[in-house]
């Protein structure tokens, strides 16, 4: 593999010849070390010279007089000044470059000039010891929490291009969320038939659509700039905007600076000369850009804030949001890099992925973050751990005051209250304060940890369903196990832990089934549904008592297509990447009421068969907590 010098030869090779000019023209430094610390030992004796050695020698300069430079002589003839530049020889054979810039000229020059000059580029060798594999691409090997490597080998390249390009990103589950985005950031071969490249662009592109760039960005900085394509330049573009990090794509301009020619994309590029030193030469191409209209005013003017950033522009951009009604990555990427928020008519209907890009972004306001973490947290984007440390920022800093500070201190007190109804009391404050059904499962996500420190008390009892919500929400299985005692038999707390409760467990009475079914009052029975379907796929219920509540609630469990054939395919194969990609596509949707039980019946039991059990018990109980 070939790494591609282009410019920056010419400038060290200017710098090296200048230094060994200018070197021996100088007055030795002062040292700032004690005296005799640096004195360096006394030469040896010089030897006589040579008969045949030229007579010019005698007029050097006396080597005590000047410092001795420190670079490596230049295995050529001595440069000569000549009007102000330095003739060298030339680097790049006959016809090649036959003149050095002077120093300002370089400073002034763009690195499509150095281009330019140079005519052709100089190739090395990258070291292999420092090339980076694209046969196995991700973040965790199996080792470390991921899936294996060779998961994919015996799945068709069509099945997993099909099940990454068409998923949307919306997961109707939060662990469905955390299970998928675990499988796209593993460290995975492609599929026979399908390039690495092609393989982790798509990986790429449904993490962004997830609402998980940070995630997108460090999966795509494991490969080597050399080895990109075109689709994981665009890519790169889509993920570092998302992430408001525009000086990111700098390097990735210096290989495919020329893959795209469109706006945006030569306006990211004048943002990377203008921190590489040339910001009046960046500033004029993105007024050029304003005056011909080929980008909107403000677009422009958010990208001239930030490449002012660089210091050298001496230019003032003042932005103005009058007449903007729509928000885009780009606006919104460059707003939160320049500490800018974009107004209400704008973010108005833009969608829930900027509440994602939002709570991710450390440049962001707390309350704007903990405001977008209502909807981060309950998709899966931000952990439990995550939401506490957030509002834990929020409760310290004192310029934080009013709505949030109240809500940081309720989160407090739901913690550190010796009472374990006044906790209780601080959770449901927080909870009835969000707007929406997912915003609560957010927050119940935000007190999981809290809702694992009350004991079981039956003077809970029947606030039991929603502290077991809480803490199966973040993960928390053992310490709701300790609630089997308290629940009644057949009541919704009952559901939830006899779907979420590890290892092998006595076989479930159809009595206590028909009793949650007769006391369940949701719509069209939807939790029954649900829990029939958990139960049977993870084979907690007589397979007569699973027929016999399908066909009264008309679950239609056996019954299959051709999406639920590859599902169980993949899960007989042993194949637990391509069941995470499957059961991601088939939980697509904004809520619970997406999803059927017939669906949840194979996802739920495809991973079960693979290994993935803790993620099967917690999406079956999120089902019925949700529905």
């Amino acid at each position: 593999m070939k790494v591609r010098i282009r410019t920056w030869h010419a400038m060290v090779g200017t710098a090296l010849a200048l230094t060994s000019v200018w070197a021996v023209a100088q007055s030795g430094p002062e040292s700032l070390l004690p005296k005799g610390f640096d004195e360096p030992a006394p030469p040896p004796p010089a030897a006589a010279p040579a008969a045949s050695a030229p007579a010019a020698s005698a007029s050097r300069p006396n080597p005590a007089s000047v410092s001795t430079p420190v670079v490596q002589s230049v295995p050529s003839a001595a440069p000569m000044v000549l009007d102000g530049a330095l003739a060298v020889p030339a680097l790049t054979g006959p016809g090649g470059l036959t003149r050095v810039p002077t120093l300002e000229e370089l400073e002034r020059m763009s690195p499509e000039d150095f281009e330019d000059l140079l005519g052709n580029k100089i190739d090395l060798d990258m070291p292999p010891q420092a090339r980076r594999s694209m046969e196995r691409v991700g973040l965790i090997d199996d080792t470390e929490g991921g899936l294996s490597a060779d998961s994919l080998g015996s799945q068709h390249a069509s099945v997993v291009e099909a099940a990454l390009a068409a998923n949307r990103g919306q997961l109707v589950s939060r662990w469905g969320h955390i299970l998928l985005r675990r499988a796209l950031i593993s460290r995975l071969a492609p599929p026979a038939g399908m390039s690495p490249q092609r393989f982790l662009a798509l990986r790429v592109a449904l993490l962004l659509r997830m609402g998980e760039s940070d995630a997108a960005r460090a999966v795509l900085q494991d490969i080597d700039i050399a080895n990109y394509t075109p689709e994981l330049g665009n890519a790169a573009f889509d993920t570092y905007q998302n992430t408001a990090d525009f000086t990111g794509l700098c390097p990735v301009f210096s290989s495919l600076g020329s893959l795209r020619d469109d706006p945006q994309w030569n306006a990211a590029k004048a943002i990377c000369e203008a921190f590489r030193g040339s910001g009046t030469s960046a500033m004029a191409k993105l007024d050029r850009a304003r005056v011909r209209g080929s980008m909107d005013r403000i677009d422009v003017l958010l990208a001239q804030k930030y490449a002012g950033a660089a210091g050298r522009s001496r230019k003032a951009v003042t932005i103005e949001w009058d007449g903007v009604t729509t928000v885009t990555p780009w606006r919104f990427g460059l707003a939160n890099a320049v500490g800018l928020t974009p107004p209400d008519s704008a973010m108005n209907g833009a969608g829930s992925i900027y509440d994602d890009m939002t709570a991710l972004a450390p440049m962001v306001g707390l309350a704007r973050r903990a405001a977008a973490a209502d909807h981060a947290g309950g998709t899966g984007v931000l952990s439990n751990a995550a939401m506490v440390d957030l509002y834990s920022q929020l409760y310290s800093d004192p310029e934080v005051q009013g709505e949030w500070q109240q809500r940081a201190e309720t989160l407090r007190n739901a913690y550190v209250l010796e009472d374990p109804a006044a906790r209780f009391a601080a959770m449901q404050s927080l909870w009835s304060g969000a707007s929406g059904a997912n915003a609560v499962y957010a927050r119940q996500v935000l007190t999981a940890a809290a809702a694992a420190r009350i004991a079981p008390s039956k003077d809970l009892e029947g606030d039991a369903p929603a502290l077991l919500t809480s803490m199966l929400a973040a993960g928390f299985d053992a310490n709701a196990l300790a609630w089997s005692p308290v629940v009644a038999s057949g009541s919704q707390g009952w559901a939830l832990l006899v779907l979420a409760a590890p290892g092998r467990i006595k076989t479930v009475g159809s009595s206590a089934v028909s009793t949650f079914v007769d006391g369940d009052d949701s719509q069209d029975k939807r939790r029954s549904a649900f829990l029939v379907a958990g139960l049977a796929a993870l084979g907690r219920i007589d397979d007569g008592d699973a027929r016999s509540f399908s066909g009264q609630l008309g679950l239609g469990l056996d019954s299959s297509s051709r999406f639920l054939t590859a599902l169980d395919r993949a899960a007989g194969n042993g194949d637990a990447a391509s069941v995470a990609l499957l059961a991601g596509l088939g939980m697509q949707g904004s809520d619970w009421h997406r999803m059927t039980p017939r669906y949840l019946y194979h996802i739920v039991s495809a991973l079960r068969s693979v290994g993935l059990d803790a993620e099967a018990r917690m999406i079956a109980a999120e089902a019925v907590a949700r529905a």
